[in-house]
């Protein structure tokens, strides 16, 4: 008869053994930001386009200039059906923490995926616009010393930005130091 401690034994062992410090950082699933910051990019979008199609529309019709008008009319279009797939473009991004880096997705068409070793970070800052911080969220940024590895993820509530912020560099400092 199997003695239950020892049924894990039974599964098949990985190359390298876990130790109880390096599981403790991963996750098995990726992570998704938070809902509330479909309401950040459709304002940030709202506020964007109004802006353009404002300007176009002024133009157009101060300097007579109809192609002003209808390229006004073409980004308010452009933007609604932009703004109809945020929430969709929201829920494409994602994180997951493996034992030696951090890795980073998003993009419905046009996907990105980036992983951020512990190692190679030089700086996790949080931001924070108005309307996310009115909703209780920040964007998370890693800058590694190669400038296109510079990775945003936001939409965390802010707690959690926190909290892994400061996990996240205390791993870079471990693993920088070779420990």
């Amino acid at each position: 008869m199997p003695d239950p401690e020892h049924a894990a034994s039974d599964a098949p062992a990985s190359d390298a053994p876990a130790t109880d410090d390096t599981r403790a950082h991963v996750d098995d699933d990726w992570r998704r930001v938070s809902p509330k910051h479909v309401v950040v990019e459709v304002v940030g979008s709202v506020i964007g386009a109004g802006i353009t199609v404002a300007v176009l529309l002024v133009v157009g019709s101060w300097f007579d200039l109809p192609w002003a008008t209808w390229a006004g009319i073409a980004v308010g279009v452009i933007a609604l059906v932009s703004i109809a797939f945020e929430p969709r473009r929201v829920r494409s991004i994602g994180y997951r923490r493996r034992a030696d880096d951090l890795v980073f997705r998003r993009g419905i068409m046009f996907q990105r995926q980036v992983a951020v070793p512990y190692g190679r970070m030089q700086l996790v800052d949080i931001t924070r616009g108005p309307v996310s911080r009115a909703l209780g969220l920040a964007d998370l940024k890693f800058v590694t010393a190669a400038a296109s590895t510079a990775v945003t993820l936001p939409g965390l509530p802010l707690d959690d930005a926190e909290r892994l912020r400061d996990e996240l560099v205390a791993l870079a400092e471990t693993r920088r130091a070779g420990l």
